[in-house]
């Protein structure tokens, strides 16, 4: 179903009343609240990292994954991590599998990030190192923070693992990256905002099947190639509601259309 808007600012207030709809605390099953019983800053940079890695599919299958996998490793997401050692520690995840990547996986994921957290001490840290105030996006620091990660993995290009951490670079949406960033530098009663030297206006939004339908579905977008280039003209759409917080109407978006509502 398509919806029509007489002009711009109609379809402005409609997009704000979305927003304010889909604010409020615990507003749905989406994985990011899982995020909000940590306290730790550290705690929530790397779960919400492994999170992202495996937010595709149904929603409450990664809820409930994400859920198990943090009772089984440790409360203590950093700790774990970044001390993690396969030979001793894969054991708190034999198993564990969600969709297509398994425990081996898995296991691949953690110690890459150990391996990063060890180098830089903080995934912040990585991205800050290509990233500038003068871009227009963050495009060329995401590159550099995939590239370096994946540079840490013994898994060859096309394996399973790699389609945990895409590169922009591929012309991937990069959905789950860009969701990533969100929580982390975007800051509300959803996302987090501790990653305070990144500017929420350089962000990008994270275009999943669901965006896609739905933005094209308000005549937000026409463009039909569900690519990088979709994702960064929606994001340019949407500046002009909000020149410094485009990627604010990302939940709303997505939950419309994760609740059949468009």
């Amino acid at each position: 179903m398509k919806k029509h808007y007489r002009n711009r600012q109609e379809l402005k207030k409609y997009l704000d009343r979305l927003y304010l709809k889909y604010s409020r605390k615990y507003s749905s099953g989406d994985p990011v609240w899982i995020l909000h019983h940590l306290k730790s800053k550290k705690d929530i940079e790397v779960l919400a990292f492994i999170i992202s890695c495996f937010s595709y599919g149904r929603v409450e299958l990664i809820v409930d994954f994400i859920s198990k996998l943090i009772e089984s490793i440790s409360k203590d997401i950093y700790e774990f991590i970044i001390n993690y050692n396969p030979s001793k520690d894969k054991k708190y995840i034999r198993g564990f599998y969600y969709r297509f990547n398994n425990e081996n996986d898995l296991s691949e994921l953690f110690r890459c990030l150990s391996c990063i957290l060890k180098k830089y001490n903080s995934l912040e840290n990585l991205f800050l190192e290509k990233y500038s105030i003068n871009d227009e996006n963050i495009l060329t620091p995401l590159n550099h923070f995939t590239k370096t990660l994946n540079s840490f993995s013994r898994k060859r290009q096309g394996s399973s693992f790699r389609y945990l951490v895409p590169v922009p670079e591929n012309n991937s949406t990069c959905k789950r990256l860009n969701l990533f960033l969100r929580w982390l530098v975007r800051k509300d009663n959803i996302d987090f905002g501790i990653w305070k030297k990144v500017s929420k206006s350089k962000l990008i939004i994270p275009v999943d099947a669901h965006v896609y339908r739905v933005s094209r579905a308000l005549g937000l977008i026409k463009r039909k190639s569900c690519d990088l280039k979709f994702a960064l003209e929606l994001t340019n759409i949407l500046k002009r509601f909000n020149p410094e917080d485009p990627v604010k109407y990302d939940f709303a978006l997505c939950h419309l259309g994760i609740e059949g509502l468009l």
